[in-house]
């Protein structure tokens, strides 16, 4: 969207908050029943959702957030905990309707930042409180309000991402109809994921203190481009020099076609004596993200990607000379990649996490040999690594049996340091889960998570669902889902088949690549072998095998519903591609379908793009013949609703058996309780009645 000059947020001042009392509901752990160990989806709502754990300086305490959702209220609340290092003394230390989020130490320990929505604004602001939970107050006051933040190291400065208004070239258009609803486009992005692009986040710089913040300036003032970048960006977007003289932040200044078909963000280091912007990866064209500081400060690390347009491509994680800006690939003789990093405590190495091979192992990497040694692995993914120590770091710890939960990893092992979901889990009954290798039809092997339902009985019959994975390059690692939950499926008496398909990562750069523009080739005859080999097994019902994903696992349902020959008899498509054509033109990340679709329909002379086209679901009808289930939300502006109402629609006008699960107010996922609950009814309804219900 083009923009000309800038409105800025109003000059700050604190605003005033006791205790982050609220009149609205504190949502607290709900009560949940359970019958005869069965998990349902009310008590899948019911688990505690632990994320950002945060070490002091000390490493004598970690600090982190707890969500528990309410059905009744259908929204969910996070409040701020705190334990002793060693798993002890476990704390909560706000009580408030408003969730806290972006928790940061500050003043040696002795005081806790963090965003909460502020009463008096009615926005989201920084606040501080006193290691006890007391003493909150609320800093600032800015007019649209805080996103993230980022305190330096000698916490004299804040840098924080807030949205600006772009000036409207129009205005004379709407001066004396101030009601009227009516938006004028004239470039591409002009929504993203859920929303309209009205206004664009920038990045602010102002003085701190546990009084007040004050001061405050843009350092893109003037720049019609976002920091942090829609739609996930956060405070990994900034990365303060340990003298807190400059920091860096990450950002795509892009515009029109270019910013809608290319991936190309850029690492900027910002001097804040000077008020000057370098480009620090000028000439990198995809992805640069994620930048961190060595604890020297004469180095920086960060992920980058290579290809412009290819947003799943291989994550490098690259070391830059501040000083020389000499730039080195640290895993490029690896080939895997890293999701998240941290530098080491003595700089010498950094940690990350990164999917191999079907799980998410912590890694460590020396900087100057490049050697990479695995901490800790198991069948579980561990995520959000922070080194405590040389040799030992906080983590989150999941997988397809359990949500997360915060532990000390290192060489000696995986300490569990909290179990706030240790009751819950100890009522249900989960399914075992298997690590299968599947033979594919060129001659690989394919890992494939198998889940047994609970009290399995290898004498007797199970019906089945083949799992396709969204993405199209995300990993089926041991994730834990609130949605696509396999243990849910499990106590509903399925097996699940979860393959590691063509196009996902952790099997290597030449798997993960090769199913850009081959949509409808090779992964989609790995999900046929992985059917064809579990089928064999006696304890699986071959007649009775459903199909489901959503985003590329919606599409992989359209597209098998045209190509299974007799394989499934239910099929469950949320969110998914249905007309190729369509979706070229009506996504909003454009980089996206053009790379992995191979081009415009229109190029007649593009044969990866013509295959791509040629093989798109709608174009198959006359061959459905299982029934049907789709779900999809109005707010979802990355694969349209359209998309799937064209499928609804096509599968009731070839005369097919099909149910359609339309959410006017969620996006390209079900976040709301009630509506996630209402989703979870309706999937299982459906399979029983096909898969279940008709068994002979």
């Amino acid at each position: 969207m083009t923009m000309g000059s800038l409105i800025l947020p109003l000059a700050l001042t604190g605003c005033q908050g006791a205790a982050g009392t609220s009149s609205d509901k504190v949502i607290e752990k709900p009560e949940v029943q359970i019958t005869n160990g069965m998990l349902t989806p009310e008590v899948l709502e019911a688990f505690g959702r632990i994320s950002g754990a945060i070490p002091s300086p000390d490493g004598s305490k970690i600090i982190f957030t707890l969500a528990y959702e309410s059905i009744e209220e259908n929204k969910s609340n996070a409040e701020i905990y705190s334990i002793d290092a060693d798993g002890q003394n476990m704390k909560r230390l706000t009580t408030t309707a408003s969730s806290e989020s972006n928790l940061r130490w500050i003043d040696g320990g002795n005081k806790i930042a963090f965003l909460r929505k502020d009463d008096k604004t009615g926005k989201t602001q920084v606040h501080v409180m006193n290691v006890d939970g007391s003493g909150v107050k609320c800093l600032t006051a800015v007019e649209n309000g805080i996103e993230c933040f980022e305190i330096s190291p000698d916490e004299s400065k804040i840098i924080y991402g807030s949205p600006i208004d772009p000036y409207n070239k129009n205005e004379d258009l709407f001066k004396d109809i101030p009601k009227t609803s009516g938006r004028v486009v004239d470039d591409l992005m002009y929504k993203h994921w859920d929303e309209w692009v009205t206004q664009i986040p920038h990045p602010f710089i102002a003085d701190f203190s546990t009084s007040n913040v004050s001061n405050a300036i843009d350092i893109m003032e003037g720049e019609p481009f976002e920091c942090p970048m829609r739609p996930f960006g956060g405070a990994d977007a900034f990365a303060w020099a340990p003298d807190s003289k400059s920091l860096i932040y990450v950002s795509r200044k892009l515009k029109g076609m270019d910013y809608a078909f290319s991936t190309n963000s850029d690492l900027y280091l910002y001097d804040l004596a000077a008020k000057t912007t370098v480009n620090l990866t000028e000439g990198i064209m995809g992805y640069d993200t994620d930048p961190k500081f060595s604890p020297d400060g004469k180095s920086v690390a960060w992920l980058s990607m290579e290809t412009a347009k290819f947003e799943s491509d291989k994550k490098r994680l690259m070391v830059m000379d501040i000083a020389s800006k000499e730039k080195r690939d640290l895993t490029a003789n690896w080939d895997y990649w890293p999701e998240q990093i941290e530098w080491a405590k003595n700089g010498s190495s950094i940690w990350f996490t990164g999917y191999y091979q079907g799980v998410a192992p912590v890694f460590t990497i020396d900087v100057n040999t490049c050697a990479i040694d695995t901490i800790a692995t198991g069948v579980c993914d561990f995520e959000g690594v922070t080194p405590v120590a040389d040799n030992a770091a906080i983590a989150l710890r999941h997988s397809m049996s359990y949500p997360n939960e915060i532990c000390l990893v290192s060489k000696d092992g995986v300490k569990e340091l909290t179990s706030v979901n240790k009751d819950l889990l100890s009522q249900l009954k989960m399914g075992e889960v298997k690590k299968v290798m599947v033979p594919t039809t060129d001659g690989k092997e394919m890992t494939t998570w198998v889940i047994l339902p609970p009290d399995f009985d290898p004498n007797k019959k199970y019906p089945a669902i083949l799992y396709c994975q969204g993405g199209p390059q995300q990993a089926v690692s041991q994730f834990w889902s609130y949605r696509w939950n396999f243990m849910i499926m499990a106590a509903n008496g399925y097996i699940v088949i979860a393959p590691n398909r063509r196009g996902l990562p952790g099997f290597g750069t030449a798997w993960n690549r090769q199913i850009s523009g081959d949509y409808g080739g090779q992964n989609m005859k790995d999900y046929l072998a992985a059917v064809d080999y579990m089928a064999k097994e006696p304890y699986v019902d071959e007649k009775h095998i459903g199909a489901a994903g959503a985003s590329y696992g919606g599409f992989s349902v359209y597209w098998l519903a045209g190509h299974h020959e007799g394989r499934f008899a239910a099929l469950v498509a949320h969110a998914g591609i249905f007309n190729i054509e369509a979706q070229y033109l009506e996504t909003e990340e454009m980089w996206f379908a053009d790379f992995d679709l191979g081009g415009p329909y229109w190029d007649k002379n593009n044969a990866i793009a013509q295959r791509t086209y040629a093989n798109s679901p709608h174009r198959f009808v006359n061959e459905w013949t299982a029934p049907i289930l789709v779900t999809v939300g109005e707010l979802d502006y990355r694969i349209l609703a359209s998309q799937g109402m064209m499928a609804f629609n096509a599968a009731k006008m070839h005369g097919l058996e099909a149910e359609m699960l339309v959410f006017p107010d969620e996006n390209h996922w079900v976040l709301q309780p009630q509506n996630a609950i209402l989703w979870q009814r309706v999937f299982f309804r459906f399979l029983d009645k096909y898969l279940k219900e008709n068994k002979q």
